[in-house]
């Protein structure tokens, strides 16, 4: 049946020698793409608010975690990539391995991660955009600083936000940029990330002389009675919340039918721009935590108030200068790689065609980079950075599963296919990947998880009445008969 059609790896490569998108992407842009995309709200951030309400000095533990299972899903998606160098990512891999209705589910998913990233960055340089023109003397008006219902202390008093004007005015000059073409938005990321980059090692050489012992100690804090505030569920918790602060390693995939030469160029963009950037974020928590008692880090610009406490002011606008640069290369990329799973799907015929249209001029799917610019906006502007962050953790990690579970799969039913990238200690690797990323899940809220189903639940309904339909009827005009489900009887391929 339709639901279980898969593509042919010789079908997705014969996509991805067509040339509808511009090949300009070498190993360094692909690694600055994957760096700037994860060093972001998650380091400029985020990381303030899981040390004051969960972990505590113990982030450092949190980030391991997180990065351990990034790192296992970094290997199956580095193998996945090198075979299959199409646009689409975690969606592609499903198509080739699952069949369509996993696709779906997945590509549906991977709106959770880029497209709600997006927002959520946005969000993250909303406030340090705020506080940079509060030091220039400049407040904007604090009711078109937040979303609705967000409560902030102003000197005036208490006042609820109304929309955050500042993250949505950014995405759509994100997503105009991106308009302009891939070169373009990807030799500008490039400059963004060796900026943000250098400005992260002064915070960390400036500060280090700062660190007091006592701020790291008890280096696990004892568990408040709640689970997931402080001791081993805090950490997990952390760990959970700190994931966010990883995605963008997996967006390289999304530029495959991109890159100058793919079955090199993406593992390395992908486990380097990984590795680099938990070296960075390791450093940087401990100097901050070491530098501020984690309670008093629950502030949007924790790295400013790290600065602050030194007495070196005078670095507290460097720092929020990089931050607002740094923050925007992270949208430029998240939000790259929803338009090119969008604009994959819509080739599939699971989307309107208009996601698939490419500018003549430009090289860029410029319909669906307008139609995602506009609705990330709204996202941005309406819902807070905690509903946002959690729903693209969560939407993340399931695609790490499903990416994992792929590779098994693929090595059971195509053992024969060539594979430029290897993903060592099979199956282990990829099982133990797997099952790290669900227990992160695990430990989100029961309201992330709600949200989830009810997102998936939308997703079938626009499935099963408008994209299986599409599909079958293309393949009906083809000609094409359903492939059959994989066999389990294959043999696993080491």
């Amino acid at each position: 049946m339709s639901l279980f059609a898969r593509k042919s790896i010789a079908e997705l490569q014969e996509e991805a020698g067509r040339g509808t998108l511009r090949r300009s992407l070498g190993p360094i842009n692909l690694t600055t793409l994957g760096i700037g995309s994860v060093i972001g709200t998650g380091i400029f951030v985020l990381t303030g608010t899981a040390a004051s309400q969960h972990a505590g000095p113990a982030l450092v533990i949190s980030m391991l975690i997180a990065a351990l299972a990034c790192a296992f899903a970094g290997l199956c998606y580095a193998e996945l990539a090198s075979m299959i160098p199409v646009a689409g990512s975690a969606y592609t891999y499903a198509y080739a391995t699952a069949g369509e209705i996993f696709a779906w589910i997945i590509g549906w998913d991977l709106i959770l991660e880029y497209a709600l990233s997006t927002a959520t960055v946005a969000v993250g340089w909303s406030g340090y955009f705020v506080s940079l023109m509060h030091d220039l003397g400049l407040d904007i008006p604090a009711r078109l600083t937040a979303a609705p219902d967000v409560v902030l202390q102003t000197a005036e008093g208490t006042v609820r936000g109304v929309f955050n004007l500042p993250a949505a005015l950014i995405v759509l000059a994100v997503a105009a940029l991106l308009t302009l073409g891939i070169r373009e938005s990807a030799n500008t990321n490039t400059a963004l990330v060796v900026l943000k980059v250098s400005v992260l090692v002064v915070f960390v050489v400036a500060g280090i002389s700062y660190v007091r012992r006592e701020n790291l100690t008890p280096f696990i804090p004892p568990n408040t009675g709640e689970f997931g505030t402080f001791g081993w569920s805090g950490v997990l918790r952390g760990a959970a919340i700190m994931f966010f602060a990883y995605v963008g390693f997996d967006a390289v995939s999304t530029a495959a039918q991109e890159a100058r030469n793919p079955q090199r160029d993406l593992p390395i963009g992908i486990l380097g721009s990984l590795l680099i950037c938990t070296l960075i974020y390791i450093a940087v928590a401990l100097v901050l935590i070491g530098i501020v008692p984690y309670g008093r880090l629950n502030v949007p610009d924790p790295l400013a108030v790290g600065i602050d406490a030194t007495g070196l002011t005078w670095l507290s606008p460097v720092i929020k200068v990089s931050a607002l640069f740094g923050l925007f290369s992270t949208m430029l990329v998240t939000l790259l790689g929803q338009t090119r799973i969008f604009f994959t799907m819509s080739r599939d015929r699971l989307l309107p065609d208009a996601f698939g249209r490419v500018h003549p001029r430009w090289r860029t799917p410029h319909v669906s980079t307008a139609i995602t610019g506009v609705a990330v906006a709204l996202a941005a502007g309406v819902l807070p950075i905690s509903v946002l962050s959690q729903l693209v953790s969560m939407g993340t990690l399931l695609a790490f599963v499903l990416v994992s579970v792929g590779v098994i799969i693929l090595r059971r039913t195509r053992p024969e296919l060539e594979r430029p990238f290897r993903t060592p200690g099979m199956p282990w690797v990829p099982t133990i990947g797997a099952l790290v990323c669900l227990l992160q899940m695990a430990v989100l809220p029961a309201s992330t998880w709600i949200r989830l189903m009810v997102w998936l639940l939308i997703g079938f309904a626009i499935y099963f009445l408008y994209g299986a339909r599409r599909t079958r009827d293309a393949r009906l005009a083809r000609g094409a008969a359903d492939l059959p489900p994989p066999s389990p009887e294959a043999p696993l391929a080491s």
